[in-house]
Formats: C-alpha cells, sequence, structure tokens
C-alpha cells in the first residue's frame, strides 16, 4: 500500500511538472527517477522519435555510459531491429528476455555484453492524436521477462512521457505562433499600430516610433483623433467605426511629426477578432511621404518635359533592344510620327541611307557602355524629308547605379547649319564668282603640291591678272564690272579639266591650278588657249567688251621651300607679263628674278627703316554710325622712304612678314600709337581709344603679354583706352592657344576686335568662345552691299550674330552715305571710312572735329 502511495506522489508531482510547462530536460528525468524508485534493478531509458528521419535518439537514461549515449542517437527504427527500435516500429510493447539470445540484437551484443545488459522491455510512447513520440524502456544486468505490474508501470510511465513530450510540442508550437505574430509586429517595415474599440493607441512598433518620432511609452492611450486634422477626421472616423465592425478599410493618413515634419500614410485598419468578436484595430501604415513628393516631382518633370522645345525620347535600357516607353509632343511634331508608331520602337527609324554609318557606330557604343554622348546626324521624318538632328543620350541610373533608361534630347539644327555652312561657304569663297578665294585656294594648292611632291607630278600655277579692266569697271559702273568678271569665271571654268582649281584672288585676278600634267608644252598649250578665249568680245546688256590678260606661269619644276611660293613666284612672273605689253604670259625665270634681288635689296631697307624710325603712323577715326561722333582711331603705319618716297604698306607689310621684321616693326607702331595718344590727351585735345593691328608672328610670339604690359607702363596710357585688332587666321590656328592669350589681355584690360571679320574662315563655335569685344566687317561686304543682296544678307547676319554675342560690330569701308544710311538701318554700331576721313598723321588728326559729318 506504501508503494502505491508513492507511486501515485510520483505521478502526481511529475503531472504538475508538465502542468508548470517544465522543459522536458526536467520532467523526462522526474520520469524516469519515478519508475526507478518502482524498479530500483532496472536502468531506464527513454528515447524520442523524428518523424522526418524515422530515428530514435537517447535523451534520459543516467546510468549508461557515454559510449552507449552516444551510439543510441539517430538510431533507424525497424520491426526486427532491437528493443527500442521494434517498439516504435511495431506501435506495442517489445520484450527482449535474454539480450545475446535475441536475434533483432544482432550486430548489438557486444554493445550489450560492455555495457552489462543482459534483457530489455520497451514501450512505445504513443500521443492522443496515435502519434509516435518515443520509447520508454528498461534495461537488466540479468535475463528476465516482466511481470503484468512491470508491465502496468512501463505502460504508465509511457503515458507520462507522452503527456510531457505532448504539451511540451503544444507549447512550442503556442509559442512559435506567438513569436511568429511578434516578430510580424515588431519587425516589420511598416508602421503598425494596436487601437482599443476607443481609438487610442496600446501599442505600435519600432518603424511607427521611427517615422512619428514619438515613442510607444509617449503614445500609449492617447487618441488617434489628436493627430488627425479637422479636415480630414470625419473621414477616418468613420472608417474607424467601420473596422470596429469587423470590415477592413483603406485611407490615407496626413499628419506631422514630433519634430513637426509632414509625412503621409498609406494605412490599411484590420479588426483585431477574438472567439468571434471584435475587441480591437490594427492599424498598418506604409509610409508614402517621398513617393508623394516623388510623385509630385514626376508630375512637375513630365509638364516640363511636354512643354519643352525640344524632342525628348525615353528608351528602356533593360530590354534588348532599347524600345522607346515615352516621347513628348515636340518629338512628334518634330518627327512626323504619331505616339503609338514610336513607343516600342528603337530609335534606329529615324536613320536613312545617308544617316552616318561612323556616327552611328560612336552612338551605338556608347549606348553599349551606357555613357553620355552628343552627335549631329542626319535623321528622317515620317514623310521622308530630312532634319538634322543634334541628338544628346545620356543613361538615367536608379540607386544602385544601374541603368535603367536611356533619356534623348533633340534639336533640329538644320537652319543653324546651313547658315554656319552658307558663311563658311562665303568665307572661303568669293561672293561674285562663287570660286574658292585666295586661303580656300592656297590650302588647296598645299594639299596637290604634297601629293605631286609624292607620285612626282608636274603641277602649274597661272595667275592671270585682266588687262584694263579698271577702266570698264570706272567708267562703265560696278555692275557691269561685276557682269565682266562672271563671265570671265564662266569662260575659264570651261577649260578646267579634271582636278585643276580656278580661284578669284581679288579684283580682277584669278589663279588656275593645272593638275594631271606631263610636259612643259601642256602647260603652255593650256595657257594659248586660255588667251585665245579671253580675246573673245564679250556681249550682254547691250555691251560689248574686249579685254585681255597678262599670266605668270610657276611650276613645280621650280624649286621652292613650300607650296605658297608659287602663288609668288607666279605673280611675280604675271608682272613681268604686264611689263612685256600684257595680253601674254611668262613663266618664273631669269627676269622675274631681278624681281626678288628688288624684294632683297628691300628687306635690308626696311631694316635700316626700323632702325632710323622712317616710319609714321596715320590715323584713322572710327565714328558712331547715328551720331558721326568720333569714338576711337585706327593706327595705320606708312613708310617715308629717303629716296623713294612713300611706299606702299601693301608692298612692305607682306615682306615683312614674310622676314620676321613685322615683330621688330609691330612693337614701334604699338609704342608709337599710345605714345601718341597719351600725349594727345596731356594737352588736352581729346581722349580717344587707340586701335592698333597686331601681325600672327607678334600675336603668337612668346614674351608678347610681357612686352604690352611694358609699353603701356612706359607710356602710362591706359589698357582699357587700347585695342588690338587680329585677323581671323591669327585665332583660327592654335585656338585653344589664341584663347589662351586673349583672356590674358582681357584680364589685363586691353580691348580686342576681329578685323576682316567674313574674309577667312569664320566659325561660329569660335566666335562664341572667343574673348572679344568687337568684330570688323570686311569692306568686300560694304563696296556693293546697297546692290548685292548675298553681301546684304551677309552683313546683317554678321551684325545680328555680334549683337546676340555681345559683340560691337565696325565696317570698313564706308565711301557713301547711302553706304552709312543702310549700316544704320541694320543697327551696326561703328562705321570707317573715306566717308569720314582718311588716314591723316597725328597733327591734322588733332584738327578733326569731334563730330565728322558726312564727306
Amino acid at each position: 500500500m506504501k508503494d502505491e502511495i508513492a507511486l501515485l506522489e510520483d505521478q502526481q508531482s511529475v503531472q504538475e511538472l508538465i502542468a508548470r510547462h517544465m522543459p522536458l530536460e526536467v520532467t523526462l528525468p522526474a520520469i524516469s527517477r519515478m519508475i526507478d524508485r518502482q524498479l530500483p534493478d532496472a536502468l531506464i531509458s527513454i528515447m524520442v522519435f523524428d518523424p522526418d528521419q524515422r530515428t530514435l535518439s537517447l535523451v534520459a537514461g543516467d546510468s549508461f555510459s557515454q559510449a552507449f549515449h552516444d551510439v543510441a542517437q539517430n538510431v533507424q527504427i525497424g520491426k526486427d531491429i532491437g528493443t527500442c527500435a521494434a517498439a516504435a516500429a511495431r506501435r506495442e510493447m517489445v520484450i527482449s528476455q535474454d539480450i545475446q539470445a535475441d536475434p533483432n540484437w544482432q550486430g548489438g551484443h557486444e554493445l550489450a555484453r560492455q555495457e552489462g545488459l543482459a534483457a530489455c522491455w520497451s514501450m512505445p510512447v504513443i500521443s492522443a492524436e496515435d502519434e509516435v513520440l518515443g520509447t520508454f524502456a528498461t534495461y537488466y544486468r540479468t535475463p528476465r521477462a516482466p511481470s503484468d505490474v512491470e508491465k502496468a508501470l512501463l505502460h504508465r510511465a509511457a503515458g507520462l512521457v507522452a503527456l510531457a513530450i505532448g504539451r511540451h510540442r503544444d507549447r512550442q508550437a503556442r509559442d512559435e505562433v506567438e513569436q511568429r505574430f511578434r516578430s510580424l509586429f515588431t519587425q516589420h517595415p511598416d508602421a503598425v499600430f494596436e487601437f482599443d474599440l476607443d481609438g487610442r493607441f496600446i501599442s505600435c512598433n519600432a518603424s511607427a516610433t521611427r517615422i512619428t518620432g514619438f515613442s510607444e511609452e509617449w503614445l500609449k492611450g492617447k487618441p488617434y483623433a489628436s493627430f488627425v486634422s479637422d479636415e480630414e477626421l470625419p473621414t477616418i472616423d468613420a472608417a474607424f467605426e467601420r473596422v470596429c465592425k469587423g470590415e477592413t478599410q483603406q485611407h490615407i493618413f496626413n499628419s506631422v511629426d514630433a519634430e513637426g515634419r509632414p509625412f503621409t500614410l498609406e494605412v490599411t485598419n484590420l479588426p483585431i477578432v477574438v472567439n468571434d468578436e471584435v475587441v480591437g484595430v490594427y492599424g498598418v501604415g506604409l509610409d508614402i511621404t517621398l513617393r508623394r513628393q516623388q510623385e509630385q516631382q514626376l508630375r512637375l518633370l513630365a509638364r516640363g518635359i511636354d512643354a519643352s522645345h525640344n524632342g525628348v525620347v525615353m528608351a528602356d535600357a533593360t530590354r534588348p533592344d532599347l524600345p522607346i516607353v515615352y516621347v513628348n509632343d515636340t518629338f512628334l511634331a518634330l518627327t512626323g510620327y504619331g505616339r503609338e508608331e514610336a513607343l516600342g520602337r528603337n530609335c534606329r527609324f529615324l536613320q536613312g541611307p545617308d544617316t552616318d554609318p561612323q556616327k552611328v557606330a560612336h552612338l551605338r557604343l556608347a549606348l553599349a557602355e551606357r555613357r553620355e554622348i552628343q552627335v549631329t546626324l542626319l535623321n528622317y521624318r515620317k514623310d521622308g524629308s530630312t532634319f538634322w538632328n543634334q541628338l544628346y543620350l545620356g543613361p538615367v541610373l536608379d540607386e544602385a547605379g544601374h541603368c535603367t533608361h536611356i533619356v534623348g534630347i533633340q534639336q533640329d539644327v538644320s537652319q543653324f547649319l546651313e547658315y554656319e555652312d552658307r558663311l563658311a561657304h562665303q568665307a572661303s569663297h568669293d561672293l561674285l564668282t562663287g570660286l574658292p578665294n585666295r586661303q580656300q585656294f592656297t590650302s588647296r594648292l598645299v594639299q596637290q603640291y604634297r601629293q605631286a611632291r609624292r607620285k612626282d607630278d608636274l603641277l602649274a600655277l597661272l595667275y592671270l591678272d585682266l588687262d584694263d579692266f579698271k577702266p570698264v569697271n570706272e567708267g562703265l559702273g560696278h555692275h557691269v564690272g561685276d557682269r565682266l568678271l562672271v563671265e570671265v569665271t564662266h569662260r575659264l571654268e570651261a577649260l578646267l579639266a579634271q582636278g585643276d582649281i580656278l580661284s578669284r584672288l581679288g579684283s580682277d585676278e584669278f589663279a588656275i591650278l593645272l593638275t594631271g600634267l606631263s610636259f612643259k608644252n601642256e602647260v603652255l598649250e593650256r595657257t594659248e588657249a586660255i588667251l585665245t578665249a579671253l580675246s573673245l568680245p564679250f556681249e550682254f546688256d547691250e555691251h560689248r567688251l574686249h579685254i585681255s590678260a597678262s599670266i605668270g606661269i610657276a611650276s613645280s619644276l621650280e624649286p621652292v621651300l613650300e607650296a605658297r611660293e608659287l602663288i609668288q613666284h607666279a605673280d611675280l612672273a604675271m608682272h613681268d607679263a604686264k611689263q612685256q605689253g600684257r595680253n601674254t604670259w611668262q613663266w618664273y625665270g631669269d627676269n622675274v628674278a631681278s624681281l626678288m634681288s628688288e624684294q632683297v635689296e628691300m628687306r635690308l631697307e626696311m631694316q635700316e627703316a626700323i632702325r632710323d624710325e622712317q616710319f609714321l603712323l596715320h590715323y584713322q577715326p572710327i565714328v558712331d554710325t547715328r551720331t558721326g561722333q568720333v569714338r576711337s582711331v585706327e593706327a595705320l603705319v606708312r613708310w617715308q622712304h629717303p629716296d623713294k618716297g612713300m611706299i606702299s604698306p601693301g608692298f612692305f607689310i607682306p615682306l615683312a612678314e614674310q622676314t620676321g621684321q613685322i615683330v621688330a616693326l609691330g612693337r614701334w607702331v604699338l609704342h608709337r600709337a599710345c605714345q601718341d595718344m597719351a600725349t594727345l590727351f596731356a594737352d588736352g585735345e581729346a581722349d580717344l581709344p587707340v586701335a592698333v593691328n597686331i601681325s600672327p608672328l607678334q600675336f603668337r610670339r612668346t614674351g608678347f603679354l610681357e612686352e604690352v604690359e611694358q609699353i603701356l607702363a612706359a607710356t602710362g596710357w591706359p589698357p582699357h583706352r587700347l585695342e588690338f585688332e587680329v585677323t581671323e587666321g591669327v585665332l583660327m590656328s592654335g585656338t585653344d592657344r589664341a584663347i589662351e592669350v586673349l583672356q590674358a589681355l582681357r584680364n589685363l584690360g586691353v580691348q580686342v576686335a576681329i578685323d576682316d571679320f567674313g574674309s577667312g574662315f569664320s566659325s561660329l563655335r569660335y566666335l562664341r568662345d572667343l574673348p572679344i569685344n568687337k568684330v570688323k566687317l570686311d569692306q568686300s561686304f560694304i563696296h556693293d552691299i546697297i546692290n548685292n543682296r548675298d553681301n546684304a544678307a551677309i552683313a546683317q547676319g554678321v551684325i545680328t550674330m555680334a549683337h546676340h554675342l555681345g559683340l560691337k560690330v565696325v565696317a570698313e569701308g564706308i565711301e557713301t552715305p547711302e553706304q552709312q544710311t543702310d549700316l544704320m538701318h541694320r543697327q551696326c554700331d561703328l562705321l570707317q571710312g573715306f566717308l569720314f576721313s582718311r588716314p591723316v598723321p597725328l597733327e591734322q588728326l588733332k584738327k578733326l572735329p569731334a563730330h565728322l559729318p558726312e564727306a
């Protein structure tokens, strides 16, 4: 009776442990100890079953060695395996009275002998749901079979183990559900709030405190209504009331955080239901503050893009063919395609047969490398017409730096390029005849000369000067002279062979470069043909005119250092032909050499002139177009030779350029001009800015800037009253260095003007970048501006363009009041020419009035 009471007490103690949800590490050893007291000779074993692996593992068995514990882990169950494994597999009690005689222990007999085990009785542990949970077994040191009492005891112990494991698993399942819910609540990236049915805060997660700035303790007990604006409160109250009735609600919630910063939540309210009754409300809020801001920015950006004057296209960079996903209205207007016709296609549909394949290749490489590129392409509209597209493409990157889209900005620059091409053509070609001008001809001559030298070909240059053209021009008028020049051009063009180049060098002078020659006689035959063609009368506008030409010939047979010398040689030969009686030709040779010796003599005399100060300066006023007020003067050098008298600048300045003496001469001109103006100002006569021409050699020379500073310091003439006039040729070659020097002059305060603008290779791109103040419109555009539409259009274009760039315009060569009036209407700023005054010495300049009337 006492044993039965003890057993009941032990059993009650174990049940209390189970009821208190004590861990298996406590309850299972307690069950083991309970049976151990009832069966003192037994060794107790409790094993737990793993249904996934279908194995048993020993979890309670203090009487066994460590080696036995190790073997008793992850034991595979089977009806004919051991005792416990068989009990779990058969789901019934299994008794091994004598382990050494039991075939189920095959392979385990040695372990049993080492452990001293002779018998084993094992009871499967089955849950209330009929699930195998493990085994409860007793081992004995001697072979034996259980009595009914012992069987009942094992059965009771197995029931307690099933109860302990079952309760443990139930507790684990509840804990897991609770932990999962708690993780969802606390770790949720969105704000999660819990409210009671009165709308008061009960709890919130970390995201909620981060977004609102309020701690959970501070929020507890406060009504949500205190965080809602008066305008939104009725809507949110109605939604909360519906949630309390079991309906899920969604709405947008706007409020301010603890720092007063506004935020916006996209809220989902869920009823908390326990036993089919709503006991509270959850609120899950997605912070859409940034998204709202981005959406607003995107709306503004979309409106801005739609209103842009440039075509905008966007392509999907995540898809292989970069399909278009967006185009604005300007793109549609520019290309003529409809939106549905463009979307989904690659931009290559704008290309056509004349689109530059090299530029397309550069474009595709930039797209493949996901980098920016700007290129000007010839594109095609839907109707087949073309336009020049200045296209910018750039990648659009996400937060991770990955390219998601390609944005393209298009601008139709057809008119701009046409205008620039026209201006470039006019700058390199004669406006009257359309022939290449001197600079263009020289450039092509250099190229042809190089090829001829490589191939050992014969190259001949003919320099033509029309005889007695001046009487025609002055006697019958410039319009007749111009018409005659055009007709002469036509006759010369008719005599050209393939590869020949015809140029108008100026006034009535032409040059022809003959190529593809083999013998000297071919040159003479071609020359005679030209003289014959020009000797025939010219008939137009009721005029019958006779004219001839003097032709100088130079060829690649003569030794020259560079191709340009051919022009000089042919020019000298032409003058010799004039002296021979005109209407003839002269090949550069012995007779022409005498002229060369004259130039050599002149070089020596020029050196003496610089030393003896035979040069002097004349000054020509530059006046205001509207008022005639003298705004500045240009210094022009003259050579008063002691024996030969006044020598033309047209002769000695090119010679000085060729010999390099222009550097010393230019230095003297700059010093004298500054000194004269300083003296004029000191005498109270006038305070006039002075413009000085700077030669390319002088401009590019090292030390030029220091020289300017020294002269200004020595003369006391302020830098802002000095202006340099430089030709386009100076600026177009070595542009970066030229800009650097010009910027240094600007920093010094010196003004800079481009002289003879339009006569060279003008470029709007360079003009835009140059730090200059003025452009001087070449007089070749002025002399017939009244009658020549092309000249008038170019003059107007230069004036308008310069004004847009903030530059003043000076027109040179003004000789008639009509020219002054015309340029005044065209908004030209300043004028210079014989109409107001010829270049005059300093003493005569002092006597000129401040306002010059028309001459």
